[in-house]
């Protein structure tokens, strides 16, 4: 149990430095309230999950070669320019204020976070420092492997919750025209990720070459 919290409490951390799919997760909050800000979260969690089987299957390897890694920065770019240009171009469409009927799918927004979490970054997060981690837990001992994977994803899941708490709090009190212009400032963040995405792509192909 000890082994366990002591990395709830590292998942907690992992979570906590705002990232492209925290500024969906808060965009989507805030447009179309709780569930769907954790439908972004569990489309996040659902990468992450895939990625801990991988890494326990011994695919670590690969994916951390470069002919792997440096598409994926392209890809994760592509990703977020269009979520950005989306959330810019329709921030004043399905605003659901609360109280009001959300007309927005689940899977839509939960969608949005599967998006967002096939980013390079998060990959190379996963594999070079998770998967040390874990891979050190794995050869001492199988359970120990699954414990850490367990207490990370749970304390990624605790931030999640509690920032889409705060998030449902604070949406009472906003207006249409006030989430209009914070989905649009989302939009352009998420556009910030890409260009760096962009630039780490080129510098890659850079030392690739």
């Amino acid at each position: 149990m000890s082994l366990y919290f002591a990395y709830v409490m590292v998942g907690l951390a992992i979570a906590m430095p705002v990232g492209a799919i925290t500024v969906e997760m808060t965009k989507q909050g805030l447009k179309n309230g709780f569930i769907h800000g954790w439908a972004v979260g569990l489309g996040g969690m659902t990468i992450d999950i895939t990625l801990i089987i991988l890494l326990s299957t011994g695919l670590a390897s690969i994916l951390a070669l470069p002919i792997i890694q440096i598409p994926m920065w392209l890809i994760g770019a592509v990703f977020l320019l269009y979520l950005g240009y989306d959330s810019i171009k329709n921030a004043d469409k399905d605003i659901t204020l609360s109280g009001e009927r959300v007309t927005k799918s689940f899977f839509s927004s939960y969608k949005n976070g599967l998006l967002v979490a096939i980013s390079p970054g998060n990959l190379v997060f996963w594999v070079n420092v998770f998967g040390v981690v874990l891979a050190k837990n794995y050869a001492t001992d199988e359970s120990h492997f699954f414990i850490v994977a367990l207490g990370i994803l749970s304390g990624i899941l605790l931030h999640d919750i509690g920032l889409l708490s705060i998030i449902s709090i604070t949406r009472k009190a906003l207006n249409r025209n006030m989430i209009k212009w914070l989905t649009i400032v989302s939009g352009i963040l998420l556009i910030g990720f890409a260009g760096y995405f962009i630039y780490e792509f080129i510098q890659n192909v850079k030392l690739f070459l």
